[in-house]
């Protein structure tokens, strides 16, 4: 099935309106255009968090995460993240460089509502601001210095409804492919499947920061 084809399209607001109804007015109040001391709370606890960025090649969303607290309220317009190691392929970063809008979700575990916020980044290498964030006396490569335009809480249906924090079933890695299985295709047989997986809980181990 193609864009073209799609059965029952909605593709106006006014069918899209009349499809959910009104804004419920608690969605309204709880957006706000700064960091409220109970969002600074929440970002604070969050040791996970899903970020959000739009470029000339698209759009892209990955992880970031660390200690509990790794993303920094600088003041109740401004919060800081650490970009630490990666593979390299920065396309969050490349996006921001053309184009500085995001967006973060925060996740904290056990707790059914997450954090959005949304405004724009700047991608800082300052000596002493990337000393801030030194862990086992590494530095991050860069840190993102976000200017808050809105940040709100989403309710917790879809954590409910996924059973996220529900605790993580024994046969949650059945029938899910291993990283060097993926590469292997990938690659034609040019990664060998087998040693990749062998090595990686080590190289992950040591590569942290």
């Amino acid at each position: 099935m193609n864009s073209d084809s799609v059965p029952g399209l909605v593709d106006t607001l006014e069918q899209l309106e009349t499809l959910f109804g009104e804004v419920g007015q608690a969605s309204i109040q709880k957006e706000q255009s700064f960091i409220h001391p109970h969002y600074r709370a929440m970002i604070e606890a969050s040791p996970f968090a899903v970020l959000a960025t739009v470029g000339p090649g698209g759009l892209d969303v990955s992880p970031r995460g660390d200690a509990a607290g790794f993303v920094v309220v600088e003041d109740e317009r401004t919060l800081l993240l650490p970009e630490r190691r990666g593979n390299n392929r920065v396309d969050s970063l490349r996006n921001l460089i053309a184009d500085p809008r995001m967006a973060l979700l925060f996740l904290i575990p056990g707790v059914g509502e997450t954090l959005r916020v949304n405004g724009t980044a700047r991608i800082s290498v300052a000596p002493d601001l990337l000393r801030r964030f030194e862990v086992d006396g590494k530095a991050p490569k860069c840190v993102l210095v976000i200017r808050v335009e809105t940040a709100f809480f989403q309710c917790a249906r879809a954590i409910h409804r996924s059973r996220l924090w529900q605790g993580v079933p024994d046969a949650a890695r059945a029938g899910i492919p291993s990283p060097g299985t993926m590469l292997a295709d990938f690659s034609h047989a040019e990664i060998d499947d087998e040693q990749y997986d062998r090595e990686l809980p080590e190289r992950q181990r040591t590569t942290l920061y």
